[in-house]
Order: structure tokens, then C-alpha cells, then sequence
């Protein structure tokens, strides 16, 4: 059974989520509390990505690998 810390958790983590890490097609492509930085480079066909989960699994965030 799962108590009020559980819940608080999982919001916590999804709003970080969304705010710092998940683009937005009408800011283009950033996130919220990214707005200053530029636009982020369009991938090619063979651009390497990392991916981190979060929330066990339930949201993939992706980043180019150098």
C-alpha cells in the first residue's frame, strides 16, 4: 500500500519532466525551463542518442551523444 509520498513523488518527477526535459513543438522543440537555449540540432541518419528513464521506465528521455 502506497502512502501520500508515493503520489507526491510521481508528480514531482513527472512536472521535472515536463518542464526541463520534454520539448514542446510550440517552443520550438524546447522545454519550458529551457527557453534561452538554442533550438535544438535536427538529427541525422546516424546520430547517436542516450536514453534515461524515469518514473521505472514509464518516460524516456533522449539526448544526443557527442
Amino acid at each position: 500500500m502506497t502512502g501520500e509520498r508515493h503520489p507526491r513523488l510521481v508528480v514531482s518527477e513527472y512536472a521535472e519532466h515536463y518542464n526541463r526535459h520534454r520539448p514542446h513543438r510550440s517552443l520550438g522543440q524546447r522545454a519550458p525551463d529551457r527557453l534561452t537555449d538554442p533550438e535544438p540540432p535536427i538529427a541525422r541518419n546516424h546520430t547517436r542518442t542516450s536514453r534515461h528513464d524515469r518514473l521505472g521506465g514509464l518516460i524516456h528521455e533522449y539526448s544526443q551523444v557527442a
